[in-house]
């Protein structure tokens, strides 16, 4: 099933007509907000930092909707990405947890959720269930002990339409910048019967 998550992180333009210099100045933003309004091929989007912005659409802009999954259906070998922050004892502590796409790099970085938050991108090596629920994500350079509290969203990302771009519902989206401050969005996380997109 294809999904649509960190990968937005990393956008690549694959196939465009845009000149290399053209694409070399767009810059790559993370947006995260509600939907204010959609109009035609506009999404206008009122930002966790409280803008107004407007992105434009691609006719073949990519939609996925979030989907709740439980922490019992994780098992040895799914590629996941753990949003998280430092723990007391050491171990990282998921803000939450989503199901990535096998073409979606592995590794560990810093990330923008909340200040001095992690990601790690990784396949699970163990699950353990009783008592602390925890996952050990394994990727090449390393692995990671993640403690996964009962209210850490676990999401995967199913294919959607346009018709899911409904005003009041939480997006996020890999979108591109360009210098005259233009936002693009080729593809769009969105939140249904509330649950919302991770990251």
């Amino acid at each position: 099933m294809k999904t649509w998550t960190l990968a937005w992180a990393a956008l690549v333009v694959l196939g465009s007509a845009l000149p290399i210099a053209a694409a070399e100045a767009q810059t790559n933003v993370r947006v995260r907000g509600t939907i204010t309004a959609v109009a035609g091929d506009t999404l206008a989007v009122k930002s966790r930092d409280g803008r107004d912005l407007k992105l434009e659409m691609p006719a073949d802009v990519a939609v996925a909707v979030a989907k709740a999954v439980r922490f019992e259906d994780i098992k040895v070998g799914d590629y996941l990405g753990a949003t998280t922050s430092p723990g007391p004892d050491g171990a990282l502590v998921a803000l939450e947890l989503h199901y990535l796409a096998p073409t979606v790099p592995e590794g560990h970085i810093p990330w923008d959720l909340r200040p001095n938050s992690m990601m790690t991108n990784a396949r699970v090596g163990a699950v353990q269930s009783t008592g602390k629920r925890e996952v050990m994500l394994q990727y090449k350079d390393g692995a990671q002990r993640v403690v996964v509290p009962a209210d850490a969203p676990i999401v995967r990302a199913v294919p959607g339409t346009r018709a899911d771009l409904v005003v009041g519902e939480y997006v996020f989206i890999g979108a591109q910048a360009a210098p005259d401050g233009t936002l693009r969005a080729p593809r769009i996380q969105v939140g249904k019967d509330g649950v919302k997109p991770p990251q």
